[in-house]
């Protein structure tokens, strides 16, 4: 796998990002973003986080995972038990989360990637609740009142990780275990037949995703003051399905930008509780009429500036043989 060999317009867009990170921290710095809009641009890192890790499973691979807030609960409990039980610092909590969910990942994974479509995801769903009941019963965490966790997710600890899984997931999936896992997404059976070992790409593909779901955890648990076992139902697995779903199966920027519309119209409309749900339904059903196929399809955003200047390109042709 050859990292970080990109376009020019993917670095383009890391530069962005990092000079819109630098635009916030000033905001923040200054004081002239509260609490509320920094939580919520927190929040929506977190999001992106989980979108791009959830990408890579059903969007990449083609497994069709319904239990993604298990591990990010596993990131969350793990994380917290690292600062707040053993008193070690944030940033050995977050690789801790990352390692334990991602070999939580490997635990389910193995046995449960041979099956396929429904059957697969009636086990990753029940894997999630397993997970949640078990933290219920488990005194040492806190069981079903939670566990106080202190606040050290910042604006840089977010978007650091945001960018972090941002860049390995694109540049896995542009590798040569990239292709095989879009080919497994294809066809399963004429990828196994070219002799890829699909199984094991397929358990690649669920640990790693796994891996930035629990890092996921690790700041979303330590961006609120409690965290209980009621907040990662099979409800906060919907909501980051369909993070990707609407966002496009094959995007990894519709997944992004999913996140993103998605987290902000969600935190925008607590203020309205008895319509809330019915208003952010209904912009997903307009979605899903309108645009069956996801915000972005399977392109992304670079592909659109390639086409704009493939098409600026073939004017100027066009003009020379005119001229001549």
């Amino acid at each position: 796998m050859k990292l970080f060999k990109q376009s020019k317009s993917f670095w383009f867009f890391i530069l962005l990002s990092l000079a819109a990170f630098g635009i916030i921290q000033a905001l923040i710095i200054t004081g002239m973003l509260n609490g509320f809009y920094v939580n919520t641009i927190i929040f929506v890192a977190i999001n992106i986080i989980l979108a791009v890790s959830l990408h890579l499973i059903i969007g990449i691979t083609g497994q069709f995972s319904i239990g993604h807030a298990g591990f990010l609960a596993v990131g969350a409990y793990a994380s917290a038990i690292i600062t707040m039980k053993l008193q070690l610092p944030f940033a050995a909590a977050i690789i801790v989360a990352g390692l334990t969910a991602a070999f939580t990942g490997l635990l389910i994974g193995i046995p449960s990637l041979r099956l396929k479509g429904d059957y697969l995801a009636i086990a990753t769903l029940g894997f999630g609740e397993i997970v949640r009941i078990v933290l219920l019963n488990v005194d040492y965490v806190g069981g079903a009142s939670g566990m106080q966790v202190s606040h050290l997710t910042t604006w840089g600890w977010a978007f650091t990780c945001m960018l972090i899984a941002i860049i390995v997931i694109v540049n896995f999936t542009n590798s040569t275990h990239g292709r095989a896992c879009i080919s497994i997404r294809e066809d399963e059976t004429a990828a196994d037949a070219m002799g890829i070992n699909t199984t094991l790409y397929k358990v690649v593909a669920f640990a790693i995703g796994a891996f930035f779901a629990g890092i996921a955890g690790a700041l979303y648990a330590h961006n609120f003051y409690i965290i209980q076992p009621s907040n990662f139902g099979f409800l906060k697995s919907f909501d980051i399905l369909i993070f990707v779903v609407l966002g496009g199966l094959g995007s990894l920027s519709g997944s992004v930008i999913a996140a993103i519309l998605l987290t902000i119209i969600s935190t925008f409309l607590q203020e309205y509780p008895e319509t809330r749900m019915i208003i952010y339904s209904l912009v997903l059903i307009v979605t899903m009429l309108y645009r069956p196929q996801g915000l972005m399809g399977t392109r992304e955003i670079t592909s659109l500036f390639k086409k704009r200047k493939a098409a600026e390109g073939g004017t100027q042709d066009d003009s020379k043989h005119t001229v001549a």
